[in-house]
């Protein structure tokens, strides 16, 4: 889908800088929420956050207060000026939140998940103008992500954003939630003015990784930030280990760099010349590996030959991985490359068998 008429989220906030939405996982208290918003305030966050309701995995945890914490909100903005933003599930959060003049609202990755609650938002916000964040779906699915920006740009929100926070992985890694930033980064090229935003908190899980997680999603291009900031974050009823204080939020947010993305030199065009020539020569030695991989196929066939060999693809991935790390990339990396590869090999063959 084409959405070339989106429109600022807000159109007089300071642009020159990263948008950051900030403030606790949970609205917990009023004096815990008036403490950190007024905290905040004086780091000159420009929009404060609140979890009001808390979709949690398993029962019996703090799921929020409800509606008494969108009360608490209002006072934020009456006591700040600060915009203020609360994630909604259902049709009832979003009715209330909006009685309470709550400035923008995000829609969480369990319910980006499922396209019956996103249609249901959808339906809620029709015919409403207020900003709309999308966070991406708990698996890493693109389409999914899509789908429910779609949704609620069809209802008519035009100031709509998404939120990159990590995927769901099977493999343990210093990430609460794997980045996949290849995702995000094919989002913004199917949906280019699109704002993106990153939320390190829920990526690393860790404080000690905010800061660089925001900043390599300054380094591509993000618009802004969504961070998990407490006055005492030890004491958090949710996710305490990746909210940060206030004053350490600001410290972080002082010590990113902010890249120029649009200006170009002779020498990056030169270097980006040198990546065109070796794309081609990359595409050209496929090609021939392709043909070669037919070869195979023919050769299978004519002996009765199982098409999938599991031992030979099994040694391949492990002898390139371990060539790649000594080559200085990595291994990841070269395992999905010889993943694809070996895919479109295998598709090759099956093309000559049948």
């Amino acid at each position: 889908m084409i959405m070339n008429d989106l429109k600022p989220i807000f159109a007089d906030v300071d642009s020159s800088r990263p948008l950051l939405i900030a403030g606790p996982c949970s609205a917990e208290t009023e004096e815990q929420v008036m403490t950190t918003a007024h905290a905040l305030a004086r780091e000159g966050v420009q929009i404060f956050r609140a979890g009001v309701w808390k979709p949690r995995t398993k029962p019996g945890g703090f799921e929020g207060v409800g509606e008494p914490g969108l009360a608490w909100l209002r006072r934020v903005k009456a006591e700040t000026g600060m915009y203020t933003a609360t994630e909604v599930a259902t049709r009832a959060h979003v009715e209330a939140a909006l009685r309470y003049e709550v400035d923008l609202l995000w829609i969480g990755a369990r319910t980006a998940a499922n396209p019956f609650a996103m249609q249901e938002i959808a339906d809620a916000l029709q015919g409403v103008d207020v900003p709309v964040l999308v966070k991406n779906p708990v698996s890493p699915d693109l389409e999914l992500w899509i789908g429910a920006l779609e949704r609620i740009y069809n209802a008519g929100i035009r100031r709509l954003g998404a939120v990159h926070r990590g995927f769901t992985w099977v493999d343990r890694s210093i990430y609460r939630n794997h980045p996949f930033w290849t995702i995000p980064i094919e989002l913004r090229r199917r949906i280019p003015g699109l704002p993106l935003f990153c939320d390190p908190s829920h990526i690393g899980g860790k404080r000690e990784l905010i800061a660089p997680l925001a900043q390599q999603a300054m380094d591509l291009g993000f618009e802004g930030l969504l961070v998990e900031a407490h006055c005492s974050p030890d004491e958090a009823w949710s996710d305490k280990a990746q909210q940060v204080e206030p004053q350490l939020l600001a410290f972080i947010l002082r010590n990113l760099i902010i890249r120029d993305m649009n200006t170009t030199t002779d020498n990056l065009n030169e270097l980006r010349r040198q990546i065109d020539k070796l794309d081609d020569e990359l595409i050209d030695l496929l090609a021939r590996r392709m043909k070669v991989s037919g070869e195979i196929g023919r050769y299978k066939k004519e002996h009765n030959l199982s098409v999938l060999q599991s031992q030979r693809y099994e040694e391949i991935l492990a002898r390139r991985a371990r060539q790649a790390v000594e080559l200085g990339m990595d291994r990841e990396f070269m395992r999905s490359v010889m993943q694809a590869i070996h895919e479109e090999s295998i598709r090759q063959q099956m093309k000559v068998i049948e």
